[in-house]
C-alpha cells in the first residue's frame, strides 16, 4: 500500500462566544469536479449536503459546533476546521485534490494548515514503521509526535484549533500503535501450527483444514457485505487460474451472519466463485477467526503442506507480491 491513512477523530471543541454570527459560510470553487454535490461531515452525526449552483460552484451556510469536520466530494476527502463566524472559501482541482487545495477568508490559515498537513503526512513511511522492530517503532513514534507538535506550535494558529489538532495527533498515533500491536501479534503466528477449521462446503458436506494436507492453502476470510472483499474476487480468480494445476488449494471462508446464509449461497453461485467455498459456523466469533485475531476483512492467510503458517497476514490477490511468493514456494 502506498500509505496508511489514520482517520483524525472529529473533535468538537467548546464554543468561544462568537456573537457576530450563529453560522459559518462555506464556498467551494472546484475545477474538474467529481459531481454536483459535496458533503460536510462532522461530530454528533452532522452531515450537510451542498449542491452546485447554476454557476457551477458550491455555497451554503453551516450551523456548526466548533471542531474538526471532513469535506467529501464523492471520491476523495480532506479535513476541515469549522466554527460559527467563519467565512471560508475553497479553490481546488479535483484531479489533483490535496495538492491543489487553497483556502481564503476567515478560517483560511487553520484550514490551509490542514491541507498542507495532508501532504506532509504522505512523506512519513508508514509501511517502514509498521515493519520495524519494537524498539525502532517506539523511537519512530516518539520522534513523529515531537516533530508534529513542534510544527503545530510554530504555525501560531488559533489556540482552540491547536488544542483540537493536538488531540488529533495523539489519536492518530494511538491508532497507529494499536495497528502495530495487532500486526505484531499476527506475525508471532508465523511458523506455528495453524488453527483448524471444519466448515460447511458450498458444494456439500464439510471441509476441514486437515483434508488439505500435502498442499499449500491460501485462505480468504471475507463476507458478501464487504466491498474490499468483493474487489479482490476478480484478482483471486486470476490467481486461481494461474495455479490451478499446482500444489495449492484456494479456500474462501465466509463470515456472513446466519441471516445472510442464503445471500452467501446465491452470491457464490451467481458470481461463479472458484476454489473451496466455506461458510464459517459463527461469523466473527468462529474459533478459526478468533484464533487468527481477525478484526478486519478481507484477510488472507497462507499455510504450508504440513499445516504450519507461512504468513498469517498474506498478500492480497491484487498484490504482485503474492505471485512472486507463490512462484517461489511452488517452483
Amino acid at each position: 500500500m502506498k500509505k496508511i491513512v489514520f482517520a483524525l477523530t472529529a473533535l468538537a471543541v467548546s464554543g468561544v462566544g462568537f456573537a457576530q454570527k450563529k453560522y459559518a459560510t462555506f464556498e467551494a470553487k472546484i475545477d474538474n469536479k467529481n459531481g454536483d454535490k459535496i458533503f460536510i461531515i462532522g461530530p454528533n452525526k452532522y452531515k450537510k449536503e451542498i449542491s452546485a449552483n447554476k454557476e457551477g460552484f458550491f455555497k451554503d451556510t453551516l450551523k456548526v459546533t466548533e471542531g474538526m469536520y471532513r469535506f467529501y466530494d464523492g471520491v476523495e476527502n480532506t479535513m476541515l476546521y469549522l466554527k460559527n463566524g467563519y467565512d471560508l472559501k475553497l479553490k481546488m482541482n479535483a484531479k489533483e485534490f490535496d495538492e491543489s487545495i487553497v483556502y481564503s477568508g476567515t478560517g483560511a490559515k487553520e484550514n490551509n494548515y490542514l491541507a498542507q498537513n495532508a501532504l506532509y503526512e504522505e512523506q512519513f513511511n508508514y509501511d517502514e514503521a509498521l515493519a520495524a522492530e519494537e524498539a525502532t517503532f517506539k523511537t519512530l513514534m516518539e520522534n513523529k509526535k515531537k516533530t508534529d507538535l513542534d510544527r503545530l506550535e510554530k504555525a501560531k494558529l488559533d489556540p482552540a484549533f491547536v488544542a483540537a489538532h493536538k488531540k488529533s495527533i495523539e489519536g492518530s498515533l494511538a491508532e497507529l500503535q494499536s495497528y502495530y500491536n495487532e500486526n505484531l501479534s499476527i506475525k508471532k503466528l508465523n511458523n506455528t501450527v495453524s488453527p483448524t477449521f471444519d466448515y460447511e462446503n458450498f458444494k456439500g458436506g464439510k471441509t476441514k483444514l486437515e483434508d488439505l494436507r500435502g498442499k499449500y492453502v491460501y485462505v480468504d476470510v471475507w463476507a458478501t457485505w464487504c466491498g474490499p472483499c468483493r474487489a479482490e474476487i476478480p484478482h483471486l480468480k486470476e490467481v486461481e487460474k494461474k495455479y490451478h494445476d499446482k500444489k495449492i488449494e484456494f479456500v474462501s471462508i465466509s463470515i456472513d451472519t446466519k441471516k445472510d446464509y442464503d445471500k452467501w449461497k446465491k452470491f457464490v453461485a451467481e458470481k461463479e466463485l472458484g476454489g473451496i467455498q466455506l461458510y464459517a459456523d459463527n461469523d466473527w466469533n468462529s474459533q478459526f477467526v478468533k484464533e487468527y485475531g481477525i478484526s478486519g476483512i478481507p484477510r488472507f492467510i497462507l499455510i504450508d503442506p504440513q499445516g504450519k503458517i507461512v504468513n498469517a497476514n498474506a498478500d492480497r490477490p491484487s498484490s504482485p507480491n503474492l505471485v512472486q511468493v507463490l512462484d517461489e514456494l511452488l517452483k
